[in-house]
């Protein structure tokens, strides 16, 4: 059986506009349907890729935001958000998608998803990781 790596996709980008959210998206549920131990961080306009409420109907871009509550059912239950980055921006952990997990181990109790950290602690999480990708 093949050894499970840790891997961190780290989300810079703004959610429309390039192809890099929604392809780093698809990467993320990917590698998670292949049991690896999966993980995210928003940093910079990547916090963007999660905001509450986007709407894409004045553009041609489909609006993929509905897909990140699913990423629970794929066991990624690590969402990293840099504080520093929500900071810059004027935004809060309430200005965010409610994304939560169901906790097996605690009888499927709902628990949130998304983790805010500063800038050093990330930078910890991203040198434990086996693999970074960044989108």
């Amino acid at each position: 059986m093949p050894e499970t790596k840790k891997m961190l996709y780290i989300n810079r980008n703004a959610p429309y506009g390039t192809v890099y959210a929604l392809e780093g998206l698809e990467v993320v549920l990917i590698g998670a349907a292949f049991e690896q131990d999966v993980s995210m961080a928003f940093i910079g306009d990547g916090v963007y890729q999660i905001l509450r409420g986007q709407d894409t109907s004045d553009s041609d871009m489909k609006n993929f935001s509905p897909t990140y509550n699913a990423l629970g059912d794929y066991e990624v239950t690590r969402l990293y958000v840099e504080k520093e980055s929500m900071d810059e921006r004027g935004l809060t952990l309430d200005d965010l998608m409610p994304l939560v997990y169901e906790d097996e181990d605690d009888d499927w109790a709902e628990k949130p998803s998304l983790v805010v950290l500063s800038r050093a602690e990330l930078a910890g999480v991203m040198a434990e990781q086996d693999v970074l990708f960044n989108f």
